[in-house]
This record gives structure tokens, sequence and C-alpha cells, in this order.
């Protein structure tokens, strides 16, 4: 027993002396059908690899979530993280992309990041792995083109790269992706995280992107250029201006080597963890407007906006109103250190009008865990997981720390419940990175999936002679509801079937519906690997609600208002509501629509309703309320088309 005390004593404190060290942890003319608008208008090279075949249909059952249909779709990305066998941190933390629709044709496109060779004086053919794509790399863009087969509506992924004209742009080691429409012109822009320079694509609404007007960075006043990597971002009006204006969440100064070498346990070389680098500082970008060439133009304010001083190995980012006070508060998920929530003061004082917050994550319950740690946060996401009208947090962590599930009290109070709502247990055992609240089975309730990949070398694939250690599976929670008290997540994913048997090393979890039917479908990004399309199979069999919320532009066109937020009264009056966006889960960037889960048809094949009144509250603050939304299609909601109510929290 005693020595059992001793060799217990002696691990964890060989366990210490690494925590400085420790690792980061259907068819395009159907496009318009089903769109309500508010008026009450109704408009219109590489291959992939055998185990990225569709399971066969004996395999799948009616109770599996997802298929696997990456093979087939046309999406043959693989990521390359240009790894040589030097342990370079950065090669394991990127990987990532965003579903945007970038022709305004109604479908979500999807943009990839690209990784390259790393390391001083290194070349290609010294890459652990040779890159599956022909050279030079860059990031890459896929259009959706929706197509019926056999009465069914499936997704086909075209490659329209070099016709984009992003490949020329995009060449540096790409990690995260921001999408939402920076200069007011009703098309959806990108901006582009890499571990040098960040760059800002404006899209033209044709599928093609220039960087600004006249192909000078200056011009827009953002030239974020700084040897760092930035993985998260987020878009929102965080002044109430009409305007989207940019978080970059950046982690650490990027260089090749540690002071030190870093090992594991065993004494074999593995890769350092945050603590061996210098952590940088995350900017605030103010949109000005744009100019009369419909040039977006930025600036830095990060220091006058009270957030400069505040270094951290920042991951992951979501904006998101937690106090309910009608102002966009931030919150930063940091590696290892305690996590950020910077509360809008913009609208507070005699200086209303300028960007400015205050940090409150300590008071507010939300930097650290139940036990006063700080974790190894990396993937964010906010959402109404107990239906109580406010938003909640939850956190992607490192192996053996568990996930975290912080509850809001309605005043941006939080507790943590990940061991409560049956969360904790069964996250401990993996490292998670993308998450992402999403009610995958269109019940009313939000449930939870993460995917996973460690950091550190995992004995048993060492022993394996695994090239890439790394791989691990992802994860099913869900929800199963609060009608005796609050939600609990179990642990379902076996409910994935084939699809979620996969292991890799997987960092973004993009969420969106890919093929337009209601329940939301999954990209996954993997590091050093293919990206996966996972579509979810639930359609059928719940009735759903879905609502795109946009304000109209000067030109005539329409641009969804991040940061609005709708509500539901269902038949027993519970009430769910949700907020359009398109930040969270980690270097990910996913569908602004919002989809209610409406529960079980009636006998009939109907929704249990035949139409919904919303409630939306938009970005300035004004409500108003829509009747008669019909369920089980999407429906465009204008800002102005509407029945007005009383404004919140007006400047």
């Amino acid at each position: 027993m005693l020595g059992f005390f001793l060799d217990h004593a002696r691990t964890r404190r060989a366990e210490l002396r690494c925590r400085r060290l420790r690792p980061l942890g259907r068819p395009k003319h159907w496009a318009c059908l089903g769109i309500l608008v508010a008026s009450g208008i109704t408009a219109c090279h590489s291959p992939v690899t055998d185990e990225l075949a569709d399971p066969a249909p004996s395999l799948l059952s009616p109770d599996h979530l997802f298929q696997d249909a990456t093979a087939g779709s046309g999406l043959d990305f693989v990521h390359f993280n240009g790894r040589s066998g030097e342990l370079y941190l950065a090669e394991i933390t990127c990987g990532g992309g965003g579903l945007v629709d970038i022709d305004n044709d109604g479908d979500l496109d999807l943009y990839l990041s690209q990784g390259h060779m790393l390391g001083p004086d290194k070349t290609i053919d010294q890459a652990s792995e040779p890159p599956a794509h022909p050279l030079p790399l860059s990031d890459r863009l896929y259009r959706n083109d929706l197509i019926e087969d056999e009465g069914a509506v499936r997704v086909r992924w075209v490659d329209v790269t070099v016709a984009s004209g992003i490949a020329s742009r995009t060449t540096a080691y790409g990690c995260g992706v921001a999408a939402g429409d920076v200069d007011n012109d009703g098309n959806n822009d990108l901006v582009v995280l890499t571990l040098a320079e960040n760059r800002l694509l404006l899209g033209r609404g044709d599928g093609t992107f220039t960087e600004t007007a006249n192909g000078d960075t200056a011009t827009t006043g953002f030239d974020d250029v700084a040897a760092r990597s930035s993985v998260g971002a987020a878009l929102a009006d965080l002044d109430r201006d009409g305007w989207l204006d940019l978080y970059v969440a950046n982690n650490l100064t990027f260089v090749y080597d540690a002071p030190e070498p870093c090992f594991d346990l065993a004494g074999a070389p593995d890769y350092c963890g945050p603590g061996a680098f210098s952590p940088q500082q995350d900017l605030l970008w103010h949109n000005r407007g744009a100019s009369a060439e419909q040039v977006p133009r930025f600036t830095d304010v990060t220091a006058s906006a009270g957030l400069h001083g505040r270094p951290g190995p920042a991951l992951g980012v979501v904006a998101a109103d937690f106090d309910q006070d009608g102002w966009l508060d931030l919150y930063v998920a940091q590696d290892g250190q305690p996590n950020l929530l910077l509360r809008n003061q913009t609208g507070v004082g005699s200086g209303q009008g300028s960007l400015r917050f205050t940090e409150s994550a300590l008071l507010a319950g939300a930097a650290v865990n139940s036990d006063g740690a700080a974790e190894a946060s990396m993937g964010v996401d906010a959402a109404d997981y107990d239906r109580d009208g406010d938003l909640d947090l939850v956190l992607a962590h490192l192996v053996k720390e568990s996930n975290t599930l912080y509850e809001n009290d309605g005043h941006g109070q939080f507790a943590d419940r990940s061991r409560t709502s049956g969360l904790a247990a069964p996250s401990l055992s993996v490292t998670a990175f993308g998450a992402g609240f999403v009610d995958l089975d269109l019940d009313g309730w939000l449930d939870l999936v993460t995917v996973n990949g460690a950091v550190t070398h995992l004995p048993a694939l060492v022993r394996a002679n695994d090239p890439f250690p790394l791989h691990q599976p992802n994860q099913i929670f869900l929800s199963r509801g609060g009608n005796q008290g609050a939600p609990r997540f179990e642990d379902a994913t076996e409910r994935g079937g084939p699809a979620f048997a996969h292991s890799a090393v997987s960092r973004a979890a993009l969420f969106g519906d890919l093929d337009n039917d209601g329940d939301l479908d999954l990209v996954v990004v993997n590091n050093g690997g293919p990206a996966r399309v996972l579509l979810n199979q639930t359609d059928g069999r719940h009735a759903w609600l879905g609502l795109r919320l946009v304000g109209t532009m000067a030109n005539g066109g329409i641009r969804d208002l991040l940061g609005a937020r709708a509500s539901i009264e269902e038949a027993d009056g519970r009430r769910q509501m949700a907020v359009a966006r398109t930040d969270g889960s980690y270097n990910a960037s996913r569908d602004p629509r919002i989809v209610f889960g409406l529960g079980p048809r009636s006998e009939d094949g109907g929704s249990a309703r035949a139409a919904y009144t919303v409630t939306v509250t938009w970005p300035d603050g004004a409500v108003e309320r829509f009747a008669d939304v019909p369920a089980d299609r999407y429906t465009t909601l204008a800002q102005g088309r509407g029945a007005s109510s009383s404004p919140t929290g007006a400047p």
C-alpha cells in the first residue's frame, strides 16, 4: 500500500512538473422554395480513401443519427499539417473552415483552411506524409450544388477554388474562419485566420472574392499581421451601429521550437503545451462602415475598449448577450488559463457609442470550474440548453478534465453543471476541440456534439506504431429534456452509427443544414486527414421550424443580422429561444439560420401545429412579432416587416 502511494506521489509530481508545458491541449432552382419573406410572400486531386465510403445500407439502422456522405459527394479535401517529426505545436492545432452561402442561392457552401510545410528550410519531401493536393497548396472552396436523386436531395460539392479567386490569397498556414457581411452589400465575406497574416476576403455574391476593392489591405485598415497563431474569431455588431465588428482570438507567439524540449511521462519526446510559449494579445477591430467605394473600414480599438494588457492563449470565442441587457458580450476560451467574460459597457455612462468592455468571468462564475481550476478550453458554444430564456455555455477540454457546462441564471451569473448534467464523466477520456449545441433529433431539446483528438502521443497508439498517434473518436451527447428538472445528457455516440465509429485527429466541427431538409448536418475537419460530411438522418420523423433573420440593404439585397434573437412558444407554454450567429465551436464558422425542433409529428404526418408566432429581438434592440410562420420550412423574416413591440436596451 505504501508503494502505491509513493508511485502515485511520484506520478503526481511528474504531472506538476509538466504542467507548464502542458499540451494545448437540393437542385439550385429549389433554393427559393419554402422561403417566406416577412411581408408574407413565398419566394422563391487526391482520391478520398476507401474508409470514407458510404456505409452499406444494410449497416445503417433507422436509429442512426448520421450517414457519412463524403464519398460520392465530391468533397476530396485532405488537410496537410506540414509535420516532419520535429513536433511543432502549430502542426496539431489547426484544421478549420466555414459553412457560408457564397453565391446567394440559398444553400451552404464550404470553405476549408489548408496547412503548409512547417519548419525553417524544410522542404515538402521531408514531410512525414506528402500532401494529397497538388502544389502550390492553398485553402479550398467548394460550391454546394444540391441535386435531386430518385426523389431525394443530395449534397454535391464542386471545387471552385481557382474560379473564386482565393487560391493566390490564401497561401499562409490556415487555421480558423469567420463569415459575415462586413460591408453591408448583401454578400457574405470571410476573415481567414492564419499563423501569420490574417486576410479579409470580400464576397461579390457570385461565388468570387476580392481582398478589397483595389487589392490593398491598407484601404480597409485591417492589417492584422504578426507572428502569432490566430485561431478563433467572432463577427458581431458590438456597438449596435449596423456594422459587424471583429474580435480575433490569438493563441501564442508563433515560433517553431520551444525554449526547451518537452517529454511525456515515459521520457519520450512529445509536443509542448502553451506554457512553453508566449501568450498573445487578442484584438478588437471596430467596423466604421463602408467607404463610398463600398470598402469596409476597420480600426484597432483593443486598447480604447479596455482589452489591452490581457495576453493569453485564447482558442475559441462567442459573442452573445449573457446578461440580457441588449448588448452583445464576448466569452473567450483560454488554454490552461482562466477564461474571459467581457461584458459590453458600450451603452453605459457618458461614453456611450464607444466600444468598451470589462472582464468579469471570475465574479460571474465562468472563469474556472467548480473545483476552482482553470482548464484547457478549446471549443466553446453558447445556447439555451435548458430552455429558460438565457444563454448557457459549454467548453471543450483536455483529457481528464471533462467538458464543462456553465448554466446561466438569467443575469449573467453562471454555475458549473458538468457533473449534475451527466456531461462530465463520459468526456473525461478524450480531448475535445470543436463543440456545439444542436438539436440533432428535433425533439426541442439541444444536444451536444464534440469532435476529438489528442495533443500528446497516446501510449496505445505509439505501441501500435501508429504514424500519427493522436486520433480519438468523436462523441454525441443527447439531451433527455427537462421535464423533471434541468436537462441531463446521455452519451449516445453509438447512435451516430458507422459515421461516428471513425477515429481521427478532429479539430473543427462545422454545423449547418447542408441539404435544406430541416435537420442540422456536420462537416468534421480533421488535422492531417480528410474532411468528412456527416448528414443527419432525422428528417421526416419530427417537425421543425426554420428561420433566417435578415435586414434589407439599400441596394435591395438582404444580409443575415447576426446577433438577432428569435423565440417561439409551444402548445404546452414552454418557449424555445435561439440566436442567429456564425461563431463558436473551434476554428469554425456555422450556418446562421435558426432551426427549432418541434417534436413528433401528428398521426396524419403533419407537424404538431401548422404555424407559430415568432418574436424577434433585433441587434439594435427593436422587438417585432411575426404571426403565422409555417412549420416544416425555412422562412425569412426581415426587420421592419413584423408587428413592432417595445424595444429593449435601446441606446
